[in-house]
């Protein structure tokens, strides 16, 4: 058996893989495979839809803004978001918590002034900034909710007088959000949305067409919201999964019972990293991300006797960025309470076959 703790992508309820698998091979009884239908086709209009209805129902996305989900990874969106709201002589605000938010920073500086307004990069990204000042001026503010390299990630809606934009691609689904105190939500589908290929975005409705920038068709969420994610062919597979998915989420009883059991899983982990005198955790207490655990040993020449022991045992995916080294746990939505019991136990049988 695996224990699958990978971060990204992530790890997908064994239902859901299951029905997806069917569906490669027989759609619905159609005779054809999800991966051949047609993006126009009734079938696949149906799973569009009701993908949507989910999204919509799981996030308690308000009428007041649109859902769409486009083909490739939340990367892309580090350029369209200041492509389609920072104008020519406008100003951007940036907070600068990790490698995806200064990537984001480094595209947006391609349109216009950006203005980062706190940043943790000196103290290896361990934190939040907290201590800052958004401008009221500004074109919009943005700011990563989690950061998967560095293992921290925040909890709470920031409280600004300017259009609010988040890279939500690791923490999405996972909590509880206030959906509408967000003019952008962005997120890469491969942690707890689904397969990798597609990005979901929720746009406020008024908030495009102020740049007085000609915009690449392609690259205009204008367009996407006007032809309701059908401009261009959409990732069908990538969206039917996630269909699957949120089908999976609905069912255990929404975004409120997977928070819970989240907290849970985490809080189990972080105990275990603070009580066991072989590891340490990499990031702040008070930030500690509830999506990607990162850890170290106290004695580095054991991490990769730790890493093989773990490996024996039938778990994956725990090996740290290649930023940063280490280990990071990624603790996912379809990632059970008994797969992190089962890491945890392992490290305190490491840890008692060292002290022994």
């Amino acid at each position: 058996m695996k224990y699958n703790f990978g971060a990204g992508p992530g790890k997908l309820a064994k239902e859901v893989l299951a029905e997806a698998a069917v569906a490669v091979r027989d759609f619905n009884n159609t005779g054809l495979s999800i991966l051949e239908i047609s993006h126009r086709s009734e079938h696949f209009i149906e799973v569009l839809n009701e993908t949507e209805q989910l999204a919509r129902q799981l996030l308690a996305v308000p009428d007041t803004h649109d859902i769409i989900f486009l083909q490739g990874g939340a990367s892309s969106h580090f350029a369209m978001v200041p492509m389609n709201l920072l104008p020519d002589d406008g100003t951007a605000i940036y907070l600068d918590t990790g490698v995806w938010s200064s990537k984001a920073i480094a595209e947006a500086k391609k349109f216009g002034r950006v203005s980062v307004v706190a940043s943790s990069v000196n103290a290896d990204y361990s934190f939040y900034p907290k201590e800052y000042t958004v401008p009221k001026d500004a074109a919009y503010y943005h700011f990563t909710s989690n950061n998967t390299i560095y293992g921290t990630g925040t909890f709470e809606t920031p409280q600004v007088d300017i259009p609010l934009v988040c890279d939500m691609s690791s923490d999405i689904f996972s909590r509880d959000i206030d959906v509408s105190a967000y003019s952008l939500i962005y997120a890469g589908a491969q942690k707890n949305t689904g397969p990798a290929g597609m990005t979901l975005v929720i746009i406020k409705k008024g908030i495009l067409g102020r740049t007085g920038r000609d915009i690449p068709t392609i690259f205009d969420y204008g367009v996407h919201v006007a032809h309701r994610s059908l401009y261009n062919t959409p990732a069908v597979y990538s969206i039917y999964v996630t269909m699957l998915n949120l089908r999976w989420l609905a069912a255990k009883g929404g975004v409120s019972v997977i928070e819970q059991e989240n907290i849970r899983k985490a809080a189990l982990l972080y105990q275990e990293i603070d009580d066991n005198p072989l590891f340490s955790g990499t990031a702040r207490k008070e930030d500690r991300s509830r999506m990607n655990v990162t850890f170290v040993m106290n004695s580095k020449d054991l991490e990769y006797e730790f890493s093989t022991f773990a490996s024996q045992r039938g778990i994956v995916g725990i090996a740290g960025h290649r930023h940063v080294g280490g280990f990071r746990a990624s603790l996912y939505n379809a990632v059970d309470l008994k797969a992190v019991e089962f890491l945890v136990e392992t490290m305190r049988e490491f840890t008692r076959i060292k002290q022994y």
